[in-house]
């Protein structure tokens, strides 16, 4: 049996500059740190000669372009399984598809490194988020972005450039070891109890951006900006600025397009920042997932979103990207 992990992310600064209607014409930047919770694929010999697929769903295929789900499919396509089956795949998550955190791009890494495992050939990071990207944007048409597919392939707490023609570069964020530790036992996640589809929500972004509507783009040179002055106050060690550079982050990032936020995320973000947060922003595309604040008064801000109702996970930076755990 082989097992493979992918880390779900959060990202620190530049998100939405990593979509092809963006820096194909602009450049994209951000930061994105992969975090120990995963979306894990087993890949197994099956008894008969049939492909069988776990995941929400009971799948059965004699062939892989009969297969129903559409990553799957594409993936074993794109390697060249197309013969008769004898393998049984299966997912499962810390944390449900939906929530903001990177989930698609975790689940394609994953399964495609462990496709590679069960054909015994090697693939570098960079080659993996490329091939899941390759998937998710070419072959299925999604409007998303990049980071999700690099940051689960490559791990860490990373910065990317995306450039026009597709270059991607990435780079570690040069932090300190008391600067992480504090990132780690500040920033607190607690879900909002909502789960949503990013996909209208970046149709919108990627049609506007596609016809340079003008509003959209200032808005994303501006989030671009940001992240560089996140990487600096970073990088600096002085978290107090990254996080009221998030909160800035959070209200332009609203501006975007009316389904990143509802009212009833708003009241909880003012409430958070009422109660010991100093800056935080929802993650993922909006619409509901997950809230993340920088707190130095914890205490304080977890009481307060108790009494919301909104349930914490803690989570530490993970360093090791996909990975086969048992082979």
């Amino acid at each position: 049996m082989i097992i493979v992990r992918s880390p779900l992310r959060i990202t620190f600064g530049g998100g939405g500059t990593d979509l092809p209607s963006y820096y194909e014409r602009h450049a994209g930047f951000l930061i994105a740190a992969a975090i120990d919770k995963y979306v894990y694929i087993t890949l197994h010999r099956a008894f008969t000669p049939e492909y069988i697929l776990k995941y929400s769903k009971l799948e059965r295929a004699s062939l892989p372009e009969q297969i129903e789900h559409p990553i799957i499919r594409e993936s074993m396509l794109s390697l060249g399984m197309n013969g008769s089956g004898h393998l049984e795949i299966a997912s499962m998550a810390d944390i449900p598809a939906g929530t903001g955190l990177g989930s698609s791009g975790a689940f394609t890494t994953a399964l495609l490194r462990a496709l590679h495992a069960w054909k015994r050939s090697l693939i570098h990071p960079l080659e993996l988020a490329e091939q899941a990207c390759d998937i998710e944007i070419n072959r299925l048409h999604e409007p998303i972005g990049k980071q999700d597919q690099y940051i689960a392939a490559y791990g860490g707490i990373t910065c990317f450039r995306f450039s026009p023609g597709g270059k991607v570069d990435a780079w570690p964020l040069r932090i300190s070891d008391e600067t992480r530790y504090s990132l780690e036992d500040n920033l607190l996640l607690f879900f909002t109890g909502y789960s949503r589809s990013a996909s209208s929500i970046l149709k919108d972004q990627d049609s506007r951006s596609k016809t340079n509507d003008s509003s959209m783009l200032r808005n994303l040179h501006f989030v671009k900006d940001l992240a560089y002055q996140s990487q600096d106050a970073l990088e600096s060690g002085n978290l107090r600025e990254f996080a009221r550079l998030m909160d800035i982050h959070w209200k332009y990032k609203r501006e975007r397009s009316p389904g990143i936020s509802t009212g009833c995320i708003n009241d909880i973000y003012e409430c958070a920042m009422a109660n010991g947060a100093l800056g935080g922003k929802l993650i993922g595309a909006g619409g509901g997932g997950f809230l993340m604040f920088y707190s130095e008064d914890k205490q304080t801000l977890r009481r307060a979103m108790r009494e919301r109702g909104l349930e914490e996970v803690r989570f530490r930076f993970d360093f090791e990207g996909t990975k086969v755990i048992a082979d």
